[in-house]
């Protein structure tokens, strides 16, 4: 699958500026200078016509149980997967996501005190689906940007702010080659600046692998972006 594409999560605490970078890095990517790839933008949830109703449900209802929020999210996760994401990405597309399995695990497996189960779950719901990089914006919780409105989820985990932060960071450290940390407390062009920098490396590095294991097997180059962890 020589043409498969390339996958980009955005993570990281509300209010840190993850919509913006996910359209400034849509833009670039499109553009002449980006490559002029095919973009496909993205979110969870709310990325499908079911996750919309999901989403609706998780974060502008009632009170939904810690445990039945995290099976919602994961049967968001799942139709999302297979209907959205890895047809986009077998297609040969870039997609760029807004959260995905470090969310689940920081807000409902941290915050919310659901442990290790949440990400055994999740990896099942998407049959192992574990993007080629995540980019995690990182900054110290700030009120001001919290003083918006705030959806069910942000009201009950708000107090949280730091300790999920922290979780973020964490989650990245256990394997730098999948991550990138990026500080967003800056002014936005110079966070894209250090996005794009993220992305063209692991692009670069994922298709310098593929290169190499062609040359040790005399084979063409077959490039497997995704699999279980």
């Amino acid at each position: 699958m020589a043409d498969a594409g390339f996958w980009v999560v955005f993570e990281g605490a509300d209010g840190v500026g993850k919509t913006t970078q996910v359209d400034l890095l849509a833009t670039y990517l499109r553009s002449p200078a980006g490559g002029g790839r095919e973009v496909l933008v993205t979110r969870e949830p709310g990325g499908t016509e079911l996750g919309v109703e999901l989403r609706q449900a998780i974060m502008h209802g009632d009170h939904v149980a810690p445990r039945a929020e995290a099976l919602l999210y994961a049967a968001d996760r799942a139709h999302h997967i297979a209907t959205k994401v890895r047809p986009a990405l077998e297609s040969g597309a870039v997609v760029l996501q807004d959260r995905y399995l470090d969310s689940s695990v920081v807000y409902q497996g941290g915050a919310r005190g659901l442990g290790d189960e949440v990400e055994r779950i999740s990896l099942w719901a998407a049959e192992g689906l574990l993007p080629d990089l995540t980019v995690v914006l990182d900054m110290e919780p700030d009120p001001a940007r919290m003083s918006r409105d705030l959806d069910r989820v942000e009201r009950e985990t708000i107090a949280k702010a730091g300790q999920m932060r922290r979780a973020f960071l964490e989650r990245a450290a256990l394997d730098r080659g999948r991550y990138a940390v990026v500080d967003a407390a800056r002014d936005r062009s110079a966070v894209h600046a250090d996005v794009v920098d993220a992305v063209v490396a692991a692009m670069g590095e994922r298709a310098a692998r593929a290169a190499d294991a062609a040359a040790g097997s005399g084979a063409e180059p077959t490039v497997e972006p995704w699999g279980t962890p």
